[in-house]
């Protein structure tokens, strides 16, 4: 299986990275395709475990609701957004989902339920990779920190649970991941995140709060990534698809910035 994953994550590296650097709609599309197909994973995983979701809102609204969130914190030339953008989006998304399941048959507040934690969970989420981009002066930089500090912690933990791992961290929901392999990643992450404060961000981060962002970075990406372990588990599911070789599926492979993309846009944004 480690072959499989090396090739997936080179070809994953080749795209993300000048999508990153470019930024502006190349990036944004990038972001997009990645939040719609982790939708349609979320929907494939709930399927699987016998639970209902509509899927045309799942989709829909879903990225409706990542307009949102970006539009909120961009800015278009020309374009005057209204101070309740938030509210109003969450309003017709609230209204939308509600009245599509009135339509359909077969009604079950169950089916509604499961179709507002996708949509609320993962565009919400996974739109704040764009946000973090549209910085001001530092949104490339402080991109590629984040996304590296993340593969070096997910590397640093797979391998160094995977030869040194002894002690569970949660057998019920991650049967794999150690408490060994959780300490590596988080201490290699840290590693990472110092060495980049000096080739990105001399001047935004000391090393100190270098190490402590990258320490964000690690504790709250994993954390992250058993939140979503706890779904597929309860769905019964191992992976959330097959469409990425070696490493499962989108959602599988962003799983940890579905918790630490805002709290990395947030953090950056009132104490930096």
């Amino acid at each position: 299986m480690l072959l499989p994953r090396v090739i997936t994550a080179v070809i994953g590296l080749g795209v993300i990275l000048p999508a990153i650097h470019y930024g502006g709609f190349f990036y944004m599309a990038l972001v997009g395709c990645i939040i719609a197909l982790c939708l349609y994973e979320y929907g494939l995983a709930l399927t699987a475990g016998k639970h209902p979701v509509h899927r045309f809102s799942l989709l829909f609204f879903g990225l409706l609701m990542a307009l949102a969130a970006v539009l909120g914190r961009t800015q278009l030339d020309g374009v005057d957004m209204p101070d309740n953008l938030y509210p109003l989006a969450m309003s017709i998304i609230i209204f939308g989902i509600l009245f599509v399941e009135i339509l359909t048959p077969h009604r079950s507040w169950e089916r509604v339920c499961n179709t507002f934690t996708g949509v609320f969970l993962i565009p919400w989420s996974l739109a704040h990779l764009i946000n973090i981009r549209e910085i001001a002066h530092y949104g490339e930089y402080l991109t590629f920190f984040m996304f590296i500090t993340v593969w070096v912690s997910d590397t640093g933990a797979y391998f160094t649970g995977r030869f040194l791992g002894r002690h569970k961290l949660n057998q019920e929901v991650s049967p794999k991941k150690t408490w060994e392999g959780a300490i590596g990643g988080t201490v290699l992450a840290i590693g990472a995140a110092i060495a980049m404060q000096k080739l990105l961000l001399p001047t935004l981060f000391t090393v100190q709060s270098a190490a402590l962002m990258g320490l964000l970075v690690a504790v709250i990406g994993q954390v992250s990534d058993l939140a979503e372990s706890v779904l597929k588990r309860s769905m019964g599911v191992k992976d959330s698809s097959n469409l990425l070789p070696g490493h499962g599926g989108f959602l599988d492979r962003f799983d940890s910035y579905l918790l630490l993309a805002p709290v990395f846009y947030y953090t950056v944004l009132y104490t930096l």
